[in-house]
């Protein structure tokens, strides 16, 4: 297969890519400058331009770019910066891949858990409604910034990403250096669910979604066992064998990371229906598996 990636230097992406490539399929970057190599095509999300004659014969776009969430505090700058890159961004991939006059197959988009808001200890899947506040907010209109794409006839596929279990970035990739130093701890009560997923599960199910038909609109990325936070860091700690006596409560956790820490004290308990329906297997189904996926070489 011939496979367009935006976002391919990311922690997702690049995990992707290099596995496409081991099994020798064709890649093509979308990058942020002139393309220097036959494996790049340039473009520019805040310009909403795309080269779409380099998309040219590709069978499938996979559209993971935009602003870290977690990456600043968030100013108001930074919050247009988050909606911006999403946004902006989709909607030019899915104009460009709608112009094509042979238009690949599929288009995979990147979304979030966030979509959904807090749930509290309700367990959702798909069909739930959205829920409220910024991040619900972005996610609604990044997945309408696809809309072209599907009024093309493209099937068009929302990934709906949990926390994905890293050390080498994301909200993971922050807590793994905390816990070694035996300084972790729950945040808040501990009781909010944590929807997470390894991120070799996740580069697995990316795949997956590429070659199933029957997949289409918004699919959720995560294992199929969602934990609390409380269980999370009684895991770490079992992994790492360090102590977590520590607890951050939700005044300090405001005074770190601002508007943010009232989305990480929020509770999403999502279930990948749609993956499990669809026959995907998981290989780390549980939060141990993937912590202990997390650290090996």
């Amino acid at each position: 297969m011939r496979i367009a990636v935006t976002g391919s230097s990311g922690l997702i992406g690049s995990a992707l890519v290099r596995s496409l490539l081991r099994d020798r399929h064709e890649v093509v970057r979308l990058v942020r400058r002139p393309s220097r190599a036959e494996d790049e095509v340039e473009w520019d999300p805040k310009r909403q331009y795309v080269d779409a004659a380099g998309l040219a014969g590709c069978d499938a776009v996979v559209h993971l770019a935009g602003a870290g969430v977690g990456d600043h505090r968030w100013t108001e700058a930074y919050k247009k910066e988050i909606r911006d890159s999403r946004v902006l961004g989709t909607a030019a991939v899915a104009e460009a891949v709608a112009s094509l006059g042979t238009p690949p197959r599929v288009l995979l988009c990147g979304s979030a858990i966030g979509y959904y808001g807090d749930t509290g200890e309700r367990a959702i899947d798909e069909s739930a409604p959205p829920g409220d506040g910024f991040l619900a907010d972005v996610c609604q209109e990044w997945e309408a910034a696809a809309a072209p794409a599907v009024e093309a006839g493209i099937r068009t596929v929302h990934a709906r990403t949990g926390l994905v279990v890293s050390q080498k970035g994301g909200a993971w990739g922050r807590l793994f250096p905390v816990f070694k130093l035996g300084l972790g701890g729950r945040l808040g009560s501990g009781r909010q669910y944590w929807s997470f997923i390894s991120l070799a599960d996740q580069v697995a199910a990316l795949r997956h979604i590429l070659v199933t038909e029957e997949l289409t609109g918004p699919v959720n990325l995560t294992a199929p066992e969602p934990v609390t936070n409380r269980e999370v860091t009684a895991v770490m700690g079992k992994v790492l064998h360090r102590p977590t006596l520590m607890t951050v409560p939700p005044p300090a956790l405001r005074v770190a990371l601002g508007e943010f820490a009232q989305d990480a004290l929020s509770s999403q308990r999502v279930i990948p229906r749609k993956l499990l329906d669809s026959g995907f297997a998981f290989e780390h189904p549980t939060v141990e598996d993937a912590v202990r996926a997390a650290l090996r070489p």
